[in-house]
Formats: C-alpha cells, sequence, structure tokens
C-alpha cells in the first residue's frame, strides 16, 4: 500500500498541455464553435493576403484582353475583368493591402483608447472632463463625412489612410475603455493598492489595464473589421488607396459596377470577401470576450 501510494502521490495531478495558447485554442473549439470558424475563416484570409505574391496565379495588372469577362473556369476560378485580369489574384493582392491597412490602422486606434481610456477614466476630475469634452466634439462628426474630407485635403495613400483611421476609431473607443476602467477603479484591490501607497502608473499597470484587456481584445478585433470596411468605402469612392493597387472597395466601384450585368463575378467576389471577413472577426472577437473575460465564464 505504501508503494502505490507513493505512485499516486508522485504521479502528475492535471493532464493540461504545458501550452497555453494549445489550452485556450481547445477552449475555444469546445465552448465557440461558431467563433472558432470565424477566427479559423479570419485566418485563412490573413494567410493568402501574407503570401498573396506566392498564392496569386497571375500578376495585379497581367491583361489579356483575348480572355475578357470570361466566366469562371479552372484556368479562372473567380473569372477575368474587362481587360482580362484574372479575379481572384486580384482580390489575393487586395485581401494583402486589406489587412495591412486593417492591422496597422486598429492597432493604432487601439493604443489610442488604451492612453485615452486609461486617463480619463482612472484620474476623474479635470483630465476626465477635458477628454471627454474633446471625445464628444470629435464624435459629432460624421465618420464619412469626416474621412472624405480628410482624405480630400492630405490625399489618398496607405500611411493617410492608417493615420486617419487611427485617429478616427481611437478617439471614439476611448469612450469603451472609459467605462470599463471606472468600473475596475471601485474595486477593492485597487482601492487596497492605493491605500499602501502603489503609484499611479503601477497601479495602472498592475491592476487596471490586465482587468479591461478583454474589452481592449474585443476593441481591437471589432476594429479590424471596422477598418475594412471603412478602407473599402473611402476605395469605393475613389479616395482609397490609388490604383494600380487592387483593393475591394475599388473592384466593387469599377469594373464590378459597370460590367456587373456582363459578369456578375466581378462584383460577388470582392462583395462576398468583405462580407465574410468582417463577419468571422466580429464573431471571433466576441468569443474571444466571453473566454477571456472571467465574468463572462461559467464557472
Amino acid at each position: 500500500m505504501s508503494t502505490r501510494a507513493a505512485e499516486l502521490v508522485s504521479a502528475p495531478i492535471s493532464s493540461k498541455s504545458s501550452w497555453p495558447i494549445i489550452d485556450f485554442t481547445r477552449r475555444l473549439v469546445r465552448d465557440k464553435p461558431l467563433g472558432a470558424a470565424g477566427g479559423l475563416i479570419f485566418l485563412i484570409f490573413l494567410f493568402c493576403g501574407i503570401f498573396a505574391d506566392i498564392i496569386a496565379p497571375y500578376g495585379i495588372n497581367d491583361t489579356d484582353l483575348h480572355r475578357r469577362l470570361e466566366a469562371p473556369s479552372l484556368s479562372f476560378p473567380l473569372g477575368t475583368d474587362h481587360l482580362g485580369r484574372d479575379v481572384l489574384s486580384r482580390i489575393l493582392y487586395g485581401a494583402q493591402l486589406s489587412m495591412v491597412v486593417a492591422f496597422l490602422a486598429a492597432g493604432l486606434a487601439t493604443i489610442i483608447s488604451i492612453v485615452l481610456g486609461l486617463a480619463s477614466g482612472y484620474f476623474g476630475g479635470k483630465v476626465d472632463m477635458i477628454i471627454q469634452r474633446m471625445v464628444d466634439a470629435w464624435m459629432t462628426f460624421p465618420d464619412l463625412v469626416l474621412l472624405i474630407v480628410v482624405v480630400s485635403v492630405v490625399g489618398p495613400g496607405v500611411p493617410q489612410i492608417i493615420i486617419i483611421l487611427g485617429l478616427l476609431y481611437g478617439i471614439a473607443g476611448s469612450r469603451i475603455v472609459r467605462g470599463s476602467v471606472v468600473s475596475v477603479k471601485e474595486n477593492m484591490y485597487t482601492h487596497a493598492a492605493q491605500s499602501m501607497g502603489g503609484r499611479n502608473l503601477y497601479i495602472l499597470r498592475r491592476h487596471i489595464l490586465p482587468n479591461v484587456m478583454p474589452v481592449v481584445i474585443v476593441l481591437f478585433t471589432t476594429r479590424i473589421g471596422a477598418v475594412i470596411l471603412a478602407e473599402a468605402g473611402l476605395s469605393f469612392l475613389g479616395l482609397g488607396v490609388p490604383p494600380p493597387a487592387p483593393t475591394w472597395g475599388s473592384m466593387l466601384s469599377g469594373t464590378g459596377r459597370t460590367y456587373m450585368y456582363l459578369g456578375p463575378w466581378l462584383a460577388l467576389a470582392p462583395g462576398l470577401c468583405l462580407t465574410i471577413v468582417v463577419y468571422s472577426i466580429n464573431v471571433y472577437g466576441d468569443a474571444l470576450r466571453d473566454l477571456l473575460d472571467p465574468r463572462m465564464r461559467g464557472r
């Protein structure tokens, strides 16, 4: 009996994987299958965007007027446009551009939201009043009108669009972070850290920010989808990334709108890509929120 007891004591008490990412992926697939499917779809689009130069069967502007407006086939899975260019290749290169703009602009927006939200929600008083009045003034302008005006002034281009979208969604999103910070600031552990003489930066880094990270993660994921739609809207209006770079919005406004009756695939392909990517990102973000927020867990 003593030998058996020693074996039981020395045996591992848990069979969990030593890799947190693997454990989290298992929980995601088990508890949130729809969110896992959305994350997988987004990863596929992200992979296609990163390796578009390798995956694309043709170049961006490889034209063949003899094969213009061909229907989808084995040679051209998504057909060709009015210049004989492969629509699939242009979709892949458009995904590359959309992912670059989305991640950089959403990252910039998240950083701005965190800085403004933490300062406004934690310090309160005059700091909160000044920041929130600035946010109110900023949010009075319609998003699309503000984007059109700023892009018309500074000119179209990838850096300009990233900075503009980052400021637009970052300032507006700071109010969401502020609400979470105000809620976390009233908890007992925050008051205990303040009573023990903890510095503000330490309290913000050690107690406030980790507890608002679920909100920040969801905000980042939703901002990716919003940035993709905003960039597509600007490109649709001719104010996005200038040609010859292909974007999903410009494909909808140019050949897609002009030749949609002769070649419906010209409008369906970029439109479906936009719909699927944004929906998958939003579903995945909701699943992350449910798994990462302790208040949303079952136990």
